[in-house]
């Protein structure tokens, strides 16, 4: 039998009432009944509703109307589509009830304006809703002044923004102009005539400006020097010794101690390697696990505890491996890596050598004392030492702790000047926050010169550093440095900030 036709033996008689089931008739030819009268229309489709499902009558009308054309055992042909829109059902409800409906109200609005408000600042020329007073004349004319006003005021603030935005762009038209001639002079002058330019007049005062990015791994690199005499081939060298290591690391921990290291700590250093890896500008998305310079950065720290088992890993390493990744090819970053940790300022402080240390802060506060006196007996009378903000401002090389386009400018001159401009930069960024730092006490000046504000500027900030004199009298850095360390020799080590002879 095909589907949706009706038993021969239903067709010769009468169909029975709606929803009822004729003694004799099987359960399968009532069934057809029921889908051919749907489909011709043959019965009510509400007193068919009605009768199977007397509680959903609503509910059934609706899905019966709008419903396309399908028989229980079959298709045909899809109902004419009967949405209506609200017009139609608003019209056929109005011809049912005789009843209009009446449009909304208009609103209060006044129509009067010369522009149509487009914030809730305009709601003060707004008419009052009818239920409650209206405005006297006085009070209007109140409001129209206000207004303007407030329209006024926001004009001055759009011109204001917008004459910042426009000195902001010329300053970085005008800045990249300066970094494409210098590249120019970098390249075709400077760079191939290294060793005779590199100590001239005009050489220092471009190098103060900030080195052009196409240029500046390569004169870091050139700055910094390879006094170790390390190759691209010893990297691999260690490099593959780490990686040898991170794999017996994983597998097991019974390695015997070897060039006076401990498992413990190699593993130790690991963890942290990992660890500080994922802290590592965070903001960039590129150090981190899955960014495509996380396994470099991982590679570099770990070749580097392998040549440097005396050292192994220290905190903020990372960073300033980091900054070294952004500007040079992998092996050039680690050969500059391992030289700039050799260096004795980094290596004092790397290695944890506390008398060093206090011998670099204490020359530090010499410097800090003649050019701050203010601010130094402000530090001095909350006993706040130079190694609650300077340790971590050395450790990274100010690459956590400022913009990092302000940091590698730091980076420049440090390159230029050697160990001495880090601390100038320290005095620096006192000098800039002076004002503020005199109005605040212990924990404040120690949370603040932790995290330093983000709006720091370039020129701001080297402004300041360039006020300060690295000399003592007649004594510049080095000399200042030579005097504390005899001192300390000498173990007079509480009047090493007062030298001023």
């Amino acid at each position: 039998m095909g589907a949706g036709l009706p038993h021969p033996a239903s067709a010769a008689r009468p169909l029975a009432a709606p929803g009822r089931w004729r003694a004799g008739e099987s359960a399968r030819e009532w069934v057809v009944s029921l889908s051919d009268a749907l489909a011709e229309g043959g019965w009510p489709r509400g007193n068919f509703a009605r009768n199977l499902f007397p509680k959903r009558t609503k509910e059934l009308k609706s899905v019966v109307h709008s419903a396309p054309g399908w028989k229980l055992f079959g298709k045909v042909p899809p109902r004419e589509n009967l949405q209506k829109t609200s017009k139609i059902i608003q019209q056929e409800y109005e011809a049912r009830t005789g009843r209009t409906c009446k449009p909304p109200p208009q609103s209060s609005r006044r129509k009067n304006f010369e522009f149509e408000p487009l914030s809730t600042t305009a709601l003060i020329l707004e008419d009052r809703p009818s239920n409650l007073p209206a405005k006297s004349v006085e009070e209007a004319l109140r409001h129209r002044q206000e207004y303007d006003e407030m329209v006024a005021e926001a004009k001055k603030r759009e011109i204001k923004e917008a004459y910042k935005r426009k000195k902001i762009m010329k300053e970085r038209f005008k800045q990249e102009e300066n970094i494409a001639s210098a590249m120019v002079i970098w390249i075709n002058e400077i760079l191939p005539n290294w060793e005779v330019m590199r100590s001239t007049r005009r050489v220092r005062e471009l190098w103060w400006q900030g080195l052009p990015p196409s240029v500046r791994g390569k004169v870091w690199s050139l700055a910094v020097g390879n006094e170790l005499n390390i190759t691209p081939e010893l990297y691999e060298i260690f490099l593959s010794r780490a990686k040898e290591r991170w794999k017996s690391f994983s597998e097991t921990s019974s390695e015997n101690d070897t060039e006076g290291v401990s498992v413990a700590d190699r593993e130790a250093s690991l963890e942290l390697i990992k660890l500080d890896i994922s802290r590592t500008f965070p903001s960039l998305y590129i150090f981190q696990k899955g960014g495509p310079y996380h396994d470099v950065l991982h590679s570099i720290l770990g070749a580097y505890t392998c040549y440097r088992p005396d050292v192994g890993y220290v905190q903020g390493m990372s960073f300033i491996a980091a900054v070294l990744i952004l500007n040079l090819e992998e092996a050039d970053a680690f050969i500059a890596f391992a030289n700039l940790l050799n260096k004795p300022c980094q290596l004092a402080f790397f290695r944890v050598d506390h008398s060093m240390m206090l011998k670099y802060f204490a020359t530090f506060e010499v410097f800090f004392e003649e050019n701050l006196s203010k601010l130094f007996l402000h530090f001095k009378s909350y006993s706040l030492t130079p190694d609650i903000y300077l340790i971590d401002w050395i450790f990274t090389l100010y690459s956590k702790s400022l913009p990092l386009d302000l940091a590698c400018r730091v980076w420049d001159v440090f390159c230029r000047d050697g160990e001495e401009f880090l601390f100038r930069t320290g005095l620096g960024i006192l000098r800039l926050y002076e004002d503020i730092l005199l109005q605040m006490d212990f924990i404040h000046i120690a949370q603040f010169l932790t995290k330093l504000p983000e709006d720091i500027t370039s020129e701001k900030l080297f402004n300041c550093i360039a006020a300060i004199q690295m000399q003592n009298s007649t004594k510049k850095w080095t000399q200042v440095f030579a005097s504390v360390m005899k001192d300390i020799k000498e173990g007079d080590k509480n009047n090493s900030p007062a030298l001023k002879s």
